[in-house]
């Protein structure tokens, strides 16, 4: 502690108090918890928006593997309708339910290479905006390279604190699964 020295008379009562003051451990929790909140909570909310947003790629990364594998063995090219629709909906069933289908929200990109080399893959944000209109629907024929791309809008949880994650404008983070395979000669 450091003392003080006052001249004259109020010395010994201004010594007094201070050390008074200084000694007092009342309420010391509670200020050490409010300078530790703020960073704390603010890691607890982004951790879990971390977890939350890769725990959902990775469901989708499940459900766009398996219907993509209707497409590589020809079970999807003998259908009479070949659409996002269906190809959606496939992915929805192996997604556990938790991705919300019926929102609209999943896009899906499909799109045919002659050989592995070939395979490119642009992203389909500009300037913070998320643009689907080039995405296309090209399921090939047997022995054809195929590039299956499925996105889908996040909305962020905890949209002020997990700004750094957003990719897309308004608080959402684009969610991609991606699979490249070669149709077996059907």
């Amino acid at each position: 502690m450091i003392m003080v020295s006052v001249p004259g008379i109020v010395a010994k009562r201004w010594s007094k108090a201070t050390r008074k003051w200084a000694e007092d451990k009342r309420g010391l929790a509670i200020v050490e918890f409010a300078l530790v909140a703020g960073p704390f909570f603010f890691l607890i909310f982004g951790l879990l928006e971390i977890c939350m947003v890769f725990i959902m790629t990775s469901v989708m990364e499940y459900g766009a593997a398996e219907a993509s594998r209707l497409i590589r063995t020809g079970q999807f090219h003998e259908r009479d309708v070949v659409d996002e629709e269906q190809f959606r909906n496939e992915i929805c069933d192996n997604a556990f339910g938790m991705l919300p289908c019926d929102s609209g929200k999943i896009r899906v990109d499909i799109s045919r290479f002659t050989n592995f080399s070939g395979v490119t893959s642009s992203s389909p944000i500009t300037n913070g905006n998320y643009d689907s209109s080039n995405f296309g629907m090209d399921i090939g024929n047997g022995g054809d390279i195929i590039l299956v791309r499925v996105f889908y809008e996040w909305s962020l949880i905890t949209p002020v604190l997990s700004r750094p994650l957003a990719n897309v404008g308004n608080d959402k983070r684009l969610l991609q699964a991606t699979v490249v395979f070669r149709n077996e000669p059907f």
